[in-house]
């Protein structure tokens, strides 16, 4: 990361743009507009992936981006969980997974600061492949948020959201606590 970086560059602009976009797509959610939604998820997405490849291919990260990224994506994505477990599109039950993960890693990280415990934010591969699957998931409800064309699709996809999930989620847990029992860290 250069530290030289201005933060008022591409990638971080494609990441508030993402951040403003959360907005309008709960709206056309809560007006049951499936299919915008869908379009401006998609937007999102899109513009996730290009502000990340912008900032590795131009070195144009920056200290704001590296939080703001990951804040984008978790709103992003919390946002969808919230709004589609209150309109009954998919199960209110995975959607608090999906949230109490979020809540257990941001906690563990805010422990590790306040502790002054030295880590590095990396995601695991049981936590891309989560990520993964709770995109497909949202991905899959707002094309399909009655449940007809893809039936068959929905409850195996629900189910593997949610054991992703747990299990990414643990994972952290058990990276966390073993930070915290290393000596000579302080």
């Amino acid at each position: 990361m250069s530290p030289m970086a201005s933060p008022v560059n591409i990638p971080n602009m494609l990441t508030i743009l993402r951040i403003l976009l959360t907005p309008v797509f709960i709206i056309l959610l809560l007006r049951h507009l499936y299919w915008q939604a869908l379009a401006v998820f998609a937007v999102a997405g899109l513009s996730d992936a290009l502000d990340g490849f912008i900032a590795r291919y131009f070195n144009q990260r920056t200290a704001l981006g590296a939080y703001l990224d990951p804040m984008a994506d978790k709103l992003l994505l919390a946002s969808a969980y919230i709004s589609l477990a209150v309109l009954a599109v998919i199960p209110a039950w995975v959607s608090v997974i999906v949230i109490a993960r979020d809540v257990i890693i941001t906690l563990g990280i805010a422990i590790l600061t306040v502790t002054q415990k030295t880590y590095e934010v990396r995601p695991t591969i049981v936590s891309k492949c989560t990520t993964a699957a709770q995109i497909i998931l949202v991905l899959v409800a707002l094309f399909d948020p009655a449940r007809i064309l893809l039936t068959a699709l929905h409850p195996p996809l629900v189910w593997a959201t949610a054991i992703l999930t747990t299990v990414s989620g643990l994972h952290y847990i058990y990276i966390g606590m073993n930070i915290l029992q290393e000596p000579g860290n302080p």
